[in-house]
């Protein structure tokens, strides 16, 4: 007999990832000196919101829709992971006279725009989001951070799966 994970153990599985994720970028912040354009912390914006749902997964341990639900709640925020990550290379990718101009720090559009003219401005990038200041085997921060959230998307989708087929 074919064992399956459960809702419960795709969201720790999950959530270990998350963790994971975020251990890497809180390194590279305050131990390797990397400080994180406004991009990188919406990607941890991301992470965070994906480990929120699988927490509240793990913790109700749902069976049948409810575990379809969790998944596609965090399928949806590992999406929006993926787009910002995708949106981020492709700024990196740009020729450098082709690189917006560095904008205010995100801290002070918080402090002084609304919420929707934050996101305009941060997701239409920056200079800064545009630097290369750390390559890993050929691949800058974004890429690697792209990989992560690619392999973190197994996690819901397994917990859509499970959720679909009505099990635990």
């Amino acid at each position: 007999m074919r064992q399956t994970l459960s809702v419960r153990q795709w969201s720790i599985a999950g959530l270990l990832f998350c963790a994971l994720m975020m251990g890497v970028a809180l390194y590279l912040e305050h131990v390797v000196g990397l400080e994180p354009c406004p991009l990188c912390i919406f990607q941890r914006v991301g992470v965070l919101a994906t480990a929120a749902v699988l927490l509240v997964a793990a913790i109700h341990n749902p069976r049948g829709r409810w575990g379809a639900l969790y998944g596609t709640l965090g399928l949806l925020s590992v999406a929006g992971g993926i787009g910002v990550a995708g949106r981020h290379l492709w700024l990196q990718s740009l020729p450098a006279d082709q690189v917006p101009s560095c904008g205010p720090s995100l801290d002070y559009m918080v402090d002084v725009l609304p919420l929707r003219e934050v996101l305009v401005h941060v997701l239409s990038g920056s200079g800064e989001c545009a630097e290369i200041g750390f390559l890993f085997l050929g691949l800058s921060l974004p890429g690697w951070t792209l990989i992560g959230f690619l392999i973190l998307a197994l996690s819901p989708l397994g917990m859509l799966l499970r959720g679909m087929r009505g099990g635990s």
